[in-house]
């Protein structure tokens, strides 16, 4: 872990990443990819030290009330965020200034900052968008050694679901192979529904591979699932897209039960949710 000030917190569309690489551990990582120029190694967490004294800042010069969004490139309730609680201290900020907040993350330390969460809910708005990827909660644990387990994260989307807090699961990847089953899409969807998601994003029922992030994928693959590599390259070869085999079988799945559930499936849909800030008549029934 290493520590630096930045130059500034918000991307354009008001999203923020407090710190770079990730201890998660996920074989599968996007994060890892050459593209995104990261100059050191993925475990040495960069911490963005300024981040609070930055979004101050940010927020207070804002002419309007909008969405924060945070977690899109790495997970904002890392290990390191336990003793440090930059996290902590930016949803305050976002609480105090009356902005909302969507959160992206797969640990069940966001539970440590429910309060605010809750808070900044019924001030404006509040979304907690986990990722789930597999039914199994042993195969879990293989794809996603460090962070809390798939029933683990479910039991955090019930917590906010007893507060009133809406929730997005994000249901990827699907690893041909490996997790591209029918009782794996099955069981997922049982979680979200049950939990009362307002929405499932997926983009494609498969994976996507780059270099940086397929070294390291196909590493842990020889490790955990031999021959499985083998056949990675012999299905895709170098290809960025890897889509399922069963991929039209488990997307008429997918679609069918969202519908079915009254669940937004439409990503585009989602997305228009998650930045859509309530205007000040929705805000005042709050009250």
């Amino acid at each position: 872990m290493h520590f630096v000030d930045a130059k500034g917190i918000l991307s354009a569309k008001n999203g923020m990443n407090i710190y770079r690489g990730c201890t998660h551990g996920c074989i599968y990582c996007d994060a890892r990819s050459d593209c995104y120029n990261m100059q050191h190694d993925f475990e040495d967490i960069e911490v963005k030290q300024n981040a609070p004294l930055l979004l101050e800042k940010a927020l207070i010069s804002k002419r309007s009330l909008c969405m924060i969004g945070t977690g899109a490139m790495s997970d904002p309730y890392m290990h390191c965020e336990e003793k440090l609680c930059l996290t902590r201290r930016c949803l305050e900020i976002i609480d105090k200034y009356g902005f909302g907040v969507a959160v992206q993350t797969k640990s069940d330390r966001i539970l440590r900052d429910k309060d605010l969460i809750i808070s900044i809910n019924q001030k404006a708005k509040a979304v907690v968008q986990m990722t789930l990827t597999t039914y199994d909660e042993q195969l879990c644990r293989i794809l996603e050694p460090n962070v809390c387990t798939t029933k683990q994260r479910y039991e955090v989307l019930k917590q906010f679901q007893s507060v009133g807090v809406p929730t997005v699961v994000w249901l990827s990847p699907v690893l041909p192979y490996i997790n591209d089953t029918e009782e794996n899409l099955r069981g997922i969807l049982s979680y979200c529904f049950d939990a009362g998601v307002k929405g499932i994003v997926n983009f494609g029922m498969g994976t996507t591979i780059r270099d940086g992030d397929r070294e390291y994928f196909y590493s842990a693959l020889d490790k955990h699932f031999p021959g499985m590599k083998q056949r990675y390259i012999r299905k895709y070869g170098n290809a960025y897209e890897c889509p399922s085999e069963n991929s039209e079988k488990l997307y008429r799945i997918f679609f069918d039960e969202c519908k079915k559930h009254n669940v937004m499936s439409d990503p585009y849909e989602i997305f228009s949710y998650l930045s859509e800030f309530p205007d000040k008549n929705e805000q005042m029934m709050l009250f």
